[in-house]
């Protein structure tokens, strides 16, 4: 087994070089997600710069336009200023010092943390929010693996930023009122989560530009068959 073990390795520790060729392929396909999404954006705009030139004679053409211009805006299609919050959440500190039988679980910001205080800024009237440096709409999904959130392909690790825009006052209450929210403050109290909430007089939304192909199941053509 030393013999093996020392022919594999010719020299080098077996784990840490592991470890380090994980870490480097976690980088590179965040730098390539990244270029990727430049890309799309790029090739997006590119893409609307020749719609809006086609059928620019014809007034049914115009007519629709305007009105998916209209519907971009209220969507999520289109960027967003205007007053609204910014709610921060983090892990707890790593400092050892936590109350007694805490557990790992008890330390992370999780999923549902981020989703209730998502769920509580659109039921304050939210126009539009943003996750970190992406736009979110109502088809967006917020998934966590471990304490890092993945947001359409993209992982981000705490502090998880959430920017909303719309009326500072109603966001708050809504906030102040929410039943998840009052869970995760329960545990910024006992175990040293953050949490904080900040008012922004002009918060700059980006558009989003993620997919917006639908899913959805279908009815065998055989339903014996299955």
């Amino acid at each position: 087994m030393f013999a093996a073990g020392a022919s594999t390795s010719r020299g080098t520790d077996l784990r840490e070089d592991g470890r380090t060729r994980i870490t480097e392929l976690i980088g590179a396909e965040q730098r390539r997600t990244r270029q990727a999404r430049t890309d799309y954006r790029r090739l997006r705009h590119e893409v609307d710069a020749l719609s809006r030139l086609a059928g620019r004679d014809d007034a049914r053409v115009e007519d629709a336009r305007a009105r998916a211009d209209r519907l971009a805006a209220r969507s999520g299609f289109a960027p967003l200023t205007g007053p609204g919050v910014r709610v921060t959440l983090d892990d707890a500190p790593h400092t050892g010092d936590y109350p007694r039988g805490a557990g790992p679980d008890d330390l992370v910001v999780h999923e549902s943390d981020v989703q209730g205080v998502v769920n509580a800024l659109w039921a304050g009237g939210a126009l539009g929010m943003q996750i970190m440096d992406q736009r979110v709409i109502s088809t967006s999904a917020v998934r966590c693996v471990g304490n890092t959130l993945i947001l359409q392909g993209v992982v981000y690790s705490p502090p998880f930023r959430i920017t909303a825009v719309g009326d500072p006052a109603r966001l708050r209450a809504a906030l102040d009122a929410s039943p998840e929210v009052k869970i995760y403050k329960r545990y910024v109290r006992e175990y040293g989560l953050g949490y904080a909430v900040r008012t922004a007089r002009h918060a700059a939304l980006p558009a989003y530009t993620g997919n917006v192909t639908m899913r959805h199941a279908t009815v065998p053509s055989d339903p014996g068959r299955n």
